[in-house]
């Protein structure tokens, strides 16, 4: 197993530390927010690596975006539950994010990889700094309203862009 793989496995490993951290140390802020920065890192990482070493595999293809997902959807969940996201906002991101899946293991089923768009790399990077300013602020207020309804629009954009793009692995039959 490479590097990057390794990494992947990593960041799986550390989404119920994260979610333990959050629920049940005390001063969950602190530590679950490093834990979801450092898992986020792990992304970033295990990108570069493979393509700079030339270390693309299939596992990777699949295994990433599923656990940048998890990642991202365990923080929001949680952040839910906490009464510091809308729900609306939760469940309107997932459903994206389940749909993108959906393209993407439809494509990968015909032997093709739906790479991320531009658009998806925007929403990834505002995503991963709304979640964290909300894990660090950790209460419902104005701004993080605000870093969550952009988080939304974005996503909602980005994901309108992969299925225009890619909707020819959209069967209607």
């Amino acid at each position: 197993m490479n590097t990057p793989n390794k990494l992947t496995l990593l960041r799986v490993i550390m989404i119920p530390v994260f979610m333990a951290f959050y629920m049940y140390i005390p001063w969950p802020n602190f530590f679950a927010t490093v834990i979801f920065v450092l898992a986020f890192l792990t992304d970033m990482l295990d990108g570069y690596l493979a393509r700079k070493n030339n270390q693309v595999s299939n596992f990777g293809k699949i295994m990433d975006p599923l656990a940048d997902k998890v990642l991202v959807a365990a923080a929001m969940v949680l952040l839910t539950t906490s009464g510091v996201i809308n729900p609306w906002v939760t469940v309107l991101v997932l459903a994206r994010e389940f749909a993108v899946s959906g393209i993407r293991i439809a494509a990968a089923a015909e032997g093709n990889v739906v790479a991320a768009s531009k658009w998806g790399k925007i929403k990834t990077i505002w995503q991963f700094i709304a979640v964290t300013l909300a894990l660090i602020i950790n209460s419902g207020n104005w701004f993080v309203d605000i870093l969550m309804w952009g988080n939304l629009a974005l996503t909602v954009l980005s994901g309108a862009d992969y299925i225009i793009k890619n909707k020819k692995y959209i069967s209607m039959q």
